[in-house]
């Protein structure tokens, strides 16, 4: 599902901003392009707290994939809408804890495809795949996902800071439980979203994403809507929360400081 041998400039459309390289712009990275800068600083505007959200997400990503691994045994990932490769990706952290753990990484944007490919040349235990998240079928179909996944073991399916890009039309929820009737029993999700209790909030995001991605988003959601992604799910300790929250480090780790908006999810255990 690659895009063979054309160049990265004849797949990117460049005059619209990318979900993907707008966090990567956040996180300090440089695979972004001019409109995904200006759209971040646009953003930064009116919801200040953004970049440290992105931040503390990515921290979060980090704590639980290493907590699965070490504490749960997961040795297998489907890391849903990975986004471009920075420090620490989920396959080097599961990695330390165990050299065997597998790790696919899926996405739609064709430069996650070009770096991630490259930074895993030398990686058989990992693979990314070009894929649109919501598509269940071909992502599990796909020959890296058959060759590196065992669906008859558990594993852990990671939706981190991605479902507000599905729009409620392509029913988020349904795509979780498609997942789950695909994964062995004990397999774990984790999955966390920006939501705001603020309407003006949720509807100023959602129409500048909406607008700026041209229809490549969702929407800002309430915590309570996040609840019904984990229909069925046993939720770990400590609950669904802001995720700077989850299983902190430490008491001195960075937290979200501002409300506007907050990044709200956690982890939970297949039955």
């Amino acid at each position: 599902m690659g895009q063979g041998s054309k160049p990265l400039s004849s797949v990117v459309d460049v005059n619209v901003p990318s979900v993907a390289r707008m966090y990567d712009y956040y996180l300090g990275g440089k695979d972004n392009y001019a409109v995904d800068r200006e759209a971040s600083e646009e953003l930064l505007k009116v919801v200040p707290s953004t970049q440290a959200l992105a931040i503390n997400n990515r921290r979060f990503l980090q704590r639980v994939v290493r907590c699965l691994a070490q504490d749960y045994g997961i040795r297998q990932f489907l890391d849903h809408g990975s986004g471009l490769p920075t420090q620490d990706n989920v396959h080097q952290v599961a990695q330390r804890v165990d050299e065997h753990s597998r790790v696919v990484y899926i996405d739609d944007d064709p430069i996650v495809l070009a770096h991630g490919r490259a930074l895993l040349e030398e990686n058989d235990k990992t693979a990314v795949i070009q894929a649109d998240m919501r598509d269940t079928d071909a992502i599990f179909g796909h020959p890296e996902v058959e060759r590196l996944i065992d669906l008859d073991e558990p594993a852990a399916a990671l939706f981190v800071s991605v479902m507000h890009c599905i729009p409620d039309a392509s029913d988020p929820v349904g795509l979780i439980r498609r997942v789950a009737d695909r994964l062995a029993p004990g397999s774990f999700f984790v999955i966390c979203q920006l939501v705001s209790e603020d309407a003006a909030t949720r509807d100023f995001v959602t129409e500048f994403m909406d607008t700026s991605t041209q229809g490549n988003w969702g929407r800002v959601r309430q915590e309570h809507e996040v609840l019904e992604y984990f229909d069925g799910l046993e939720i770990l300790e400590p609950g669904l929360v802001e995720v700077s929250t989850w299983r902190p480090d430490s008491d001195l780790g960075a937290k979200q400081l501002t409300q506007e908006w907050i990044e709200f999810g956690g982890a939970a255990r297949l039955p």
